[in-house]
């Protein structure tokens, strides 16, 4: 393990629990390996934390960027961020796969719907309890 910069650290899992939702950083393992400890303390504590941009903006790129992968569980995770903090809609959220469908291709817009979906399903279920 590498040396922990403790106010990056503080920094990071704050901007972590605003972009994802209260409580995100509480499933994070107790010991970070050297990509997750980057991960909250630059990634999150640094360049999410970054004037110039709302978390909002931030998100749509990474889900532009995300949907090019491929990745229904890392877009997943992105909506149910997005819908936590009120972000999107699910009309925007359908809006933004049909966009992005034909951009990064058949495949992975399938890929993005399948994980857009599975958010708002969990969403809705969230909503009832």
């Amino acid at each position: 393990m590498t040396t922990v910069d403790t106010g990056s650290r503080r920094r990071g899992l704050k901007v972590m629990d605003e972009v994802y939702g209260t409580g995100f950083t509480d499933t994070l393992p107790s010991e970070y390996t050297p990509m997750l400890e980057k991960t909250v303390e630059h990634l999150f504590g640094e360049i999410w934390n970054r004037p110039g941009l709302s978390v909002r903006d931030r998100r749509l790129l990474v889900v532009g960027a995300t949907a090019a992968l491929g990745r229904a569980d890392l877009i997943e995770i992105q909506v149910r961020g997005a819908l936590a903090n009120r972000e999107l809609s699910a009309e925007e959220l359908r809006e933004a796969v049909l966009q992005l469908q034909y951009y990064v291709g058949w495949g992975n817009g399938t890929q993005v719907n399948n994980g857009v979906e599975a958010a708002l399903r969990a969403h809705e279920k969230e909503d009832k309890r």
